[in-house]
């Protein structure tokens, strides 16, 4: 799209290959359930677009097109192509939706530690839901769990609610938080470690979903 409309090729030396990848690509989109940003299935469409007045420069074409199309392969980078099963607790459901959002558009290293920043607050926010001070007793005698403290809200609710089975769970919370919190104080944050950080934290959202009863069949509470 760049090249035909920066005197690069021809249109119609190009086209019918165009329109071929731009049908696979319209095919694998819908497949794993992706918006398709791109609207011009012909490059014809697209010479029609380019000519109406508003993008009169080659590099006003390119950012353009670079605008419709970079979002979409941060998004298939970053591996969070697929939708995100609400959880049912209302505030965890719109901390993953921003951090996944974030996610896609992210480009900096402040965008980076947004992430991180968010899936903190996504994890805090799940420890809140599930945690309850009269049943599940911290696992260090007399310390008094403040609202904010995730890890320890969690550890206490997975020791409770798992037992035996409950150390390998608590030590992948405890990995997600450390997770969060490096990517969210990391001057050089990269779109590798926020998409690692987006994983871990929604895994662990996942789990706790599991073991509270939230993916139940049939289990539709609020």
């Amino acid at each position: 799209m760049i090249s035909v409309a920066t005197h690069g090729k021809q249109i119609q030396d190009v086209n019918d290959d165009f329109r071929r990848v731009y049908a696979r690509a319209v095919a694998t989109l819908a497949r794993r359930k992706i918006e398709n940003p791109l609207t011009f299935g012909d490059l014809w469409e697209w010479y029609a677009r380019w000519k109406t007045g508003d993008l009169p420069t080659y590099e006003s074409r390119r950012v353009y097109v670079r605008n419709l199309v970079d979002p979409l392969i941060r998004k298939l980078q970053s591996g969070h192509e697929e939708e995100f099963t609400p959880t049912g607790w209302s505030r965890v459901d719109r901390n993953v939706e921003e951090m996944r959002e974030v996610l896609g558009y992210a480009s900096n290293e402040e965008q980076f530690q947004t992430v991180g920043l968010v899936g903190r607050e996504a994890l805090i926010s799940l420890a809140q839901a599930v945690y309850d001070s009269t049943k599940h007793p911290p696992l260090e005698q007399g310390v008094i769990i403040s609202d904010t403290d995730a890890k320890r809200m969690l550890e206490s609710y997975i020791a409770v609610e798992l037992a035996s089975e409950s150390q390998e769970v608590r030590a992948h919370v405890r990995s997600a938080l450390g997770l969060a919190l490096k990517l969210q104080h990391s001057r050089t944050a990269t779109l590798r470690l926020a998409s690692m950080c987006a994983e871990a934290t929604t895994a662990v959202i996942n789990l706790i979903a599991i073991i509270s009863g939230q993916r139940d069949p049939g289990n539709e509470t609020a």
